[in-house]
C-alpha cells in the first residue's frame, strides 16, 4: 500500500489549491514533519473550465482529463481523494463512478456542517460561480439536510462572478465590495448563513466579525481531508 493516504487533483485554480494544502499544514495537529499527511497533489490547471462545462453540456473533454487523474491516483495507491474545486463536484456522479477510491464530497460535507452548526430549517446563501449555481448541488445537498437554499440574484450574482474571476486573473479582490455582497445577503436575502462555495473566496480575508456568518467549503474539506487521513484538526 501507498504511503500517500491523501491524493488531491487541484489546479483549479493554482492559488486555491496552494491555501488548501497550506491549510491541512495549519490544521493538523503536529510537532514535527512525521505528524503531518503523506498526500501528493496534482496540479492540473490545464483542465477544462468547469463551469464553461457545465453551461455548454459539453462534459467529456473534462470527465476525460480528470478521469486519467483519477485513475493515476488510484494507481499510486491513495486512500482518499479530495478535489478543492466546488464546481467539479456537479460531476461527482460520474467521478465516483471512475474508481474504488473514496472521493470525498465537500458539498455533501459542507451542507451537514451546517445542519450541525445551525441547525434544520435555517435559510443558508450560496456564493459561487454561475455552473455551480445552475448544477444545483448546493441546492440537493441543503435540501436533502432540510435547509433552505437561497441564490443571489441578477447585479449580486454578477458581482460574485467578477470577484472570483479577478482572483483567477491575480487582480486585486475588493473586500469592502465582497463583505457587502455578505451583509446582503443575510439582510435583503435574509439568510441565516453564508457558503463560500468557490474556493477563489476563500482567498479573501474577511473581518471576524463577517466570519462569524460564513462557512468556507474548503475548511469543511481541509478539516474532512485531516480527519479521513487518520490526523487530528486543532484550531490555531
Amino acid at each position: 500500500m501507498s504511503n500517500y493516504t491523501l491524493g488531491v487533483i487541484g489546479g483549479m485554480g493554482p492559488l486555491a489549491t496552494s491555501v488548501y494544502y497550506e491549510r491541512i499544514i495549519e490544521k493538523t495537529d503536529a510537532t514535527k514533519d512525521q505528524d503531518h499527511l503523506d498526500m501528493i497533489v496534482l496540479s492540473h490547471a490545464t483542465m477544462q473550465d468547469r463551469t464553461q462545462a457545465i453551461l455548454s453540456g459539453q462534459y467529456e473533454g473534462f470527465l476525460d482529463q480528470i478521469g486519467k487523474d483519477i485513475a493515476l491516483l488510484e494507481q499510486i495507491g491513495v486512500q482518499h481523494i479530495a478535489i478543492p474545486c466546488n464546481t467539479s463536484h456537479y460531476f461527482m456522479p460520474q467521478m465516483k463512478a471512475m474508481t474504488k477510491v473514496h472521493i470525498i464530497d465537500m458539498v455533501e460535507e459542507t451542507a451537514i456542517e451546517i445542519k450541525n452548526r445551525f441547525g434544520a430549517g435555517k435559510r443558508v446563501g450560496i456564493l459561487a460561480t454561475n455552473g455551480t449555481i445552475h448544477a444545483k448541488t448546493y441546492e440537493n445537498a441543503c435540501l436533502e439536510e432540510g435547509l433552505i437554499f437561497v441564490k443571489p440574484e441578477g447585479a449580486l450574482q454578477e458581482s460574485v462572478m467578477k470577484t472570483i474571476y479577478d482572483i483567477k486573473a491575480d487582480c486585486f479582490a475588493d473586500v469592502s465590495n465582497f463583505e457587502t455582497i455578505v451583509a446582503t445577503m443575510m439582510g435583503e436575502y435574509a439568510c441565516d448563513c453564508v457558503i463560500l462555495a468557490c474556493t477563489e473566496l476563500s482567498l479573501i480575508p474577511i473581518s471576524e466579525s463577517i466570519r462569524t456568518v460564513v462557512i468556507d467549503a474548503m475548511d469543511v474539506l481541509v478539516e474532512r481531508s485531516i480527519t479521513y487521513s487518520g490526523k487530528t484538526v486543532i484550531n490555531r
